[in-house]
């Protein structure tokens, strides 16, 4: 599974089970999470890709990029509340809401997941898999 997918279904499955929204601040909208969404998206790959350009890449490095992850999360939801409301003490509120609600506590777990997977799919050298019409004869 993707990062993304994991978080998703991550996040959705507590919004269901606490019954309640993940940032649940009136009239904020969705630009906040899509925004933190697309800046922790882009540090998990920025911060993997950095890790499987070893030639023997270390499973060390998935903490490195959960965490990476998710505070670039906060940054971009932080980021994206202030430039909406103009509020600091909202901004701020909001962030301390996700670190304090569970969400990235799913968003470091999904993070470290799926970033454990990627390297240990570069570690074992693994291919896509092949249809048997694919395969060479010589096998």
């Amino acid at each position: 599974m993707s990062f993304f997918a994991l978080t998703v279904f991550g996040l959705g499955a507590m919004s269901v089970a606490t019954d309640s929204d993940i940032i649940a601040v009136p009239g904020l909208g969705q630009s906040p999470g899509i925004a933190g969404m697309l800046a922790a998206i882009a540090a998990f790959v920025t911060t993997l890709r950095g890790a499987l350009r070893r030639r023997h890449p270390s499973f060390l490095s998935a903490p490195v990029t959960a965490l990476m992850t998710a505070l670039v999360h906060l940054i971009g939801v932080w980021f994206a509340v202030l430039v909406s409301t103009g509020d600091l003490v909202i901004a701020t509120a909001v962030t301390g809401g996700l670190v304090q609600g569970g969400p990235s506590l799913v968003i470091l777990v999904a993070a470290a997941i799926a970033a454990w997977g990627g390297i240990a799919l570069r570690r074992t050298r693994a291919e896509h898999p092949r249809w048997p019409w694919e395969r060479d004869e010589d096998e």
